[in-house]
Formats: C-alpha cells, sequence, structure tokens
C-alpha cells in the first residue's frame, strides 16, 4: 500500500520542521545538608512520652520524579506546614525497583495485555551518568503533647534539610581492564539459552574496547535500531522543533482541508494518550469552528511519499498493535485505544482521525483532498519537541513515531520522505559525522524488519560517542539526550518489569534499548559499575528461546555482571 494510492492527488510542497528557541538549561547543583546550630538543637521538640498522645502529622511525601528525563534526578526533602515537624516515612513493602514513567510495552510482534499502571519510586535510580547518594537519613521528632493544661510554648526550629550529594561518573573512577572484564562475562556469555551471541563492551572515557564477540558480524538489531534513528535525528535536527499540523481554507466555502504535517501523536482523547506533551484535535477542531461553519472536509497526506507498510512487515503488525500504515496525519499513533500502549493499531489512521475531526466541526465524512497553495490557516496545533519525541520512542518503542522521525530527517537533509529516503538520511547522517556503518544494512528507521542487519560495533560506536565524560566533542553535546531517553531497569519503559532475580544488581544502575523479534533479542545502552565508570555495551542474541523466561533474562544477567564488575 503506498501513501499516494491512500490520498489520491498530487503532492505538495513539504515545510521543514518549526523551530522555537528556547532558554539555557538549567545547571546541576550539588547541594549539602545544613547542619542546625546548638541553639537551634536546643528548641526541637523533645520525643512524646508513652502515656501521652501524638499530634497528627501534617506533613506530605514527595512526589516521584521520572528517572528518565534529560537532567539528574533531585530528590526534594519532604513538604510540610511551618512549624510542624515530620516523622519518617514509612518502609516500603516491595524491594524491586519501582519507578514511574511509562508502562512496559513488549518489542515489535511480541503481544500482551494492556500495561499495568506506573508505580512510585522507592530506590534512587540512574540517570544520566550521574550517581544521586543521599547526604543523610533526617530523623524528624514528633511534638511532646501536654494535654488539655499544656502551656504553648515557642514553635520548634525548622528540621535539618537534606540535600542529596550528586557525584557524577567520570573518567576519574577506576578503569576496569578487558582481562576483568572478560572474566566477568565469561560465564554469562557462554549461557546457551543466548544462541549465536555477537556484543561489545566499550569505555567511553577512554574509548578502550574491553570485551567483544564478533562485534563486526551484522546481526538483526530489533527495536535496538532506533538507538541510530534516535542519535541521527539529535545529529540532524533541532532538539526544540516541533511537528505541526494545520488546517487550511479549501477552494469552496465551508470546505477546510486538514494538511498533514508527520505528527502522528496527536491526541484524540485528552488526558488517556500514551505520548506526553501531545496536541489535541479537539483544540484544531476548536480553532476551526471559532472561525465559521463547516460542511466539508478533506485530507491532505502529501507531506509523505512511497509505501505506507515498511519492507517484509507482516501483515498481522497492525492487528498486533507494533504499527499502523505510515501516513503524516493520525491520532495517538494510528491505535483504536488511545491509552492501550499495546493495543490494536487502525488500518485507516488518516480516514479515521479526519472523520473525528469533521465530527467535531459538524461535517460530514472526510475525505482525501489537496490543501490550495497560500491557502489561509484556520488553525494549527503543534507536538511536543523533538528531543521528547526521541524520548518517548525510545521508551516504550514506539514503532510509528520512529518511521515519522526518520522521514523528518529526510525532509531536512534533502531525501525523500519514505521509507527508502529515511534510511538513507539516518546512514548520510551517521557517516556525515564520523560513524563507520561497514556491515550495516537496514530498510527502516524502527527495527520492526527482520532483514536490518548491523554490528554490534556500531551501536557502542554511537553509544560511546553520546557518553563520553566531557562535551567538547560536538556529536557528544548533541547526544547526550540518547542516554536519557533509554528506559531504566526495573524503573521505566520497556525495562521497567525486567532486572529481578539473578540480574537484580542491574536495577537502576542500566539504561538500555531492547529489541525483540521472533528469534531475535538485543539489548544495548549504559552502565555504572561498582567504581563509578561508565561503560556502553550491545548485546544481539539470536537464540530461538523463549524471550521472557529464558533469553532476555540472560541478556540483563550480562548487564548486571557489568554492573557488578569494577574490574580494575
Amino acid at each position: 500500500m503506498r501513501v499516494d494510492q491512500l490520498q489520491r492527488h498530487e503532492p505538495t510542497r513539504r515545510e521543514p520542521l518549526r523551530h522555537e528557541q528556547t532558554g539555557q538549561e538549567p545547571q546541576r547543583q550539588e547541594w549539602q545538608r545544613q547542619e542546625p546550630s546548638r541553639f537551634e538543637q536546643s528548641q526541637r521538640p523533645q520525643p512524646p512520652r508513652p502515656d501521652q498522645p501524638q499530634r497528627p502529622n501534617g506533613s506530605q511525601r514527595p512526589e516521584p520524579q521520572r528517572p528518565d528525563q534529560h537532567r539528574p534526578d533531585q530528590h526534594r526533602p519532604d513538604q510540610h506546614r511551618p512549624g510542624q515537624p515530620q516523622r519518617p516515612a514509612p518502609k516500603p513493602e516491595r524491594e524491586d525497583l519501582p519507578v514511574t514513567g511509562y508502562d512496559e510495552e513488549p518489542e515489535d510482534r511480541l503481544t500482551t495485555d494492556e500495561p499495568k499502571k506506573s508505580r512510585k519510586p522507592l530506590l534512587v535510580v540512574l540517570s544520566l551518568l550521574v550517581v544521586a547518594a543521599l547526604a543523610g537519613a533526617a530523623v524528624y521528632a514528633v511534638n511532646e503533647l501536654g494535654g488539655a493544661e499544656a502551656v504553648e510554648t515557642r514553635p520548634p526550629a525548622p528540621p535539618a534539610v537534606v540535600q542529596p550529594l550528586v557525584k557524577a561518573a567520570t573518567a576519574g573512577a577506576p578503569a576496569p581492564s578487558p582481562a576483568g572484564v572478560q572474566r566477568a562475562l565469561a560465564g554469562p556469555a557462554a549461557n546457551g539459552v543466548l544462541g549465536p551471541l555477537t556484543g561489545s563492551v566499550v569505555d567511553p572515557a577512554s574509548g578502550a574496547l574491553l570485551w567483544q564477540q564478533a562485534n563486526t558480524t551484522p546481526a538483526t538489531p530489533a527495536s535496538s535500531l532506533k538507538i541510530l534513528t534516535a542519535a541521527a535525528a539529535l545529529l540532524s535536527l533541532e532538539k526544540t522543533d516541533r511537528l505541526s499540523t494545520k488546517v487550511v481554507q479549501g477552494a469552496e466555502p465551508g470546505t477546510v482541508v486538514i494538511v498533514g504535517g508527520g505528527d502522528p501523536t496527536i491526541s484524540g482523547v485528552p488526558g488517556r494518550s500514551v505520548y506526553p506533551g501531545a496536541a489535541t484535535l479537539d483544540d484544531l477542531a476548536g480553532q476551526v469552528k471559532q472561525k465559521g461553519p463547516v460542511t466539508k472536509v478533506l485530507f491532505d497526506l502529501s507531506r509523505y511519499t512511497g509505501e505506507a507498510l515498511g519492507p517484509q512487515w507482516e501483515p498481522g503488525d497492525i492487528g498486533g498493535g507494533s504499527v499502523a500504515p505510515i501516513v503524516p496525519f493520525m491520532l495517538d499513533g494510528g491505535r483504536v485505544d488511545q491509552a492501550n500502549t499495546n493495543g490494536v493499531r487502525t488500518g485507516s489512521p488518516a480516514q479515521a482521525a479526519a472523520d473525528a475531526f469533521a465530527q467535531r466541526v459538524g461535517a460530514a465524512a472526510a475525505t482525501a483532498g489537496t490543501a490550495p497553495a497560500g491557502a489561509q490557516v484556520l488553525g494549527e496545533v503543534r507536538s511536543a519537541p523533538v528531543e521528547q519525541l526521541v524520548d518517548n520512542m525510545m521508551q516504550i518503542s514506539d514503532n510509528v513515531l520512529t518511521e515519522a522521525i526518520a522521514r523528518e530527517i529526510a525532509i531536512k537533509t534533502g531525501n525523500e520522505p519514505s521509507f527508502t529516503g529515511g534510511v538513507k538520511a539516518v546512514r548520510d547522517v551517521l557517516t556525515k559525522n564520523g560513524f563507520d556503518l561497514t556491515g550495516a544494512s537496514f530498510v527502516d528507521g524502527s527495527g520492526l524488519s527482520a532483514a536490518n542487519k548491523i554490528p554490534a560495533k556500531l551501536l557502542t560506536d554511537v553509544l560511546t560517542a553520546a557518553a563520553k565524560p566531557t562535551v567538547d566533542d560536538p556529536r557528544t553535546a548533541k547526544l547526550r539526550p540518547l542516554l536519557t531517553a533509554l528506559p531504566v531497569a526495573g524503573g521505566s519503559g520497556t525495562l521497567a518489569e525486567r532486572y529481578g532475580g539473578p540480574a537484580a544488581d542491574g536495577k537502576g544502575w542500566v539504561r538500555a534499548k531492547t529489541g525483540t523479534l521472533t528469534a531475535v533479542n538485543a539489548l544495548a545502552g549504559v552502565v555504572v559499575d561498582v567504581d563509578g565508570r561508565v561503560l556502553v555495551f550491545a548485546f544481539m542474541s539470536g537464540s530461538s528461546g523463549n524471550p521472557e523466561t529464558e533469553v532476555r533474562p540472560a541478556l540483563d544477567v550480562l548487564a548486571a555482571a557489568l554492573r557488578g564488575c569494577g574490574c580494575s
């Protein structure tokens, strides 16, 4: 199926992404705990006697923060009313690492039930090469009550403020030796469950190759290929670029034309979208209704060309929830149930979206058409910034969003906005930035096709450029958000429910992109070892074993072994 078969009209001029200027990012802070003076200590209330009741405590627990944002996690002390002390928070009932963030989505063609709701954090997790450590635990006394006849005394001094000390993982930490890493991985890498295994481990601070197994041999990456598309997007597009969807005046009175701008994240049901910061169809329709009555709705899909489904994508991929036809106008990535990350997609996403718009403006069902040149804009909505789109596509491994971003890279670099043009654009951008693509052959941007082949070395080359301890390399400065977009082991995205049992040491310390197809499992990302050294890795398995109970856990153990290495 071709995009031009869906639209039945000649393509019009494509506009590049719009760019917004933003302010300077806030600087990291190192916080110290403020110790109270001797006088302040004397003013603290004493613990209550056993025979006296306690006043209810009004303190509040802090809201959890996502571990995958582009800044280090900073944990604030509990909020409370002035003059009222706090009591220690109750112990968590669970010992694993529940962290707020995206719900887990099985990769590619694996289908599961609707994802569980995200859980509140109980442990501190890794965020962009930073290890957060608490300066200490604050102990708060509870007011002593004196009964009905108690004399009111001077209000107690505010409790000591507990602020986290932030220790960056830099090149100053001891460097593992190749021999030490090889010893650490010898057992996990020999696990027969993994089948044919290729892989690479690199120290990004020194560039040293610490371990490799057929790391230049091309293998099927599945969704770990998204690392390359994400890197090309960050290297070629502005982080603040947004995708714009417009409605313009048609050639006849009462006719409007929706001009698809390549944003697949527009929300049809506000508050239920799987895409944070998404524009809404209600907003777009509301703007148009204010301009006057609408009797006819057309939709223009000329931003994209070529086939709407990728090479070697399987017919069941749409019904299985892996993908929808790639067109420049749709709602919620083509999902039928907008809030279900893993849910069934529609085979006609543009028609479904245009009909939903027509219903909102009181018109009949929409039809394909062409926007008149220079037509008046009646309404416009824009997506979240590119950096956030990249984060989202990596966290939930969204194939539709990835292919849309690949087409924007193609438009920006002067290539055709199609599967062929997107692949060429990604390759061109990576090659221009000094990455060796020898042995790499891929036909889409998402990794959904089994025809894709890349060596593990290419993945660790890109991750190494992103994870260098300094940003004097222009590539590193642009690629930093790639690391924070990686799911956190046991905490977010497609790794939210992984890293239990033998792999528990990696929980919170590993960030990685997953990949799963039939007889293919991959894991590529970063880990901080026990000495505070950041390492990058890529593992690709060609095993036919059970992915959920055998292969994925074995890959998790491999990465967790790097966390526990300290192999200097």
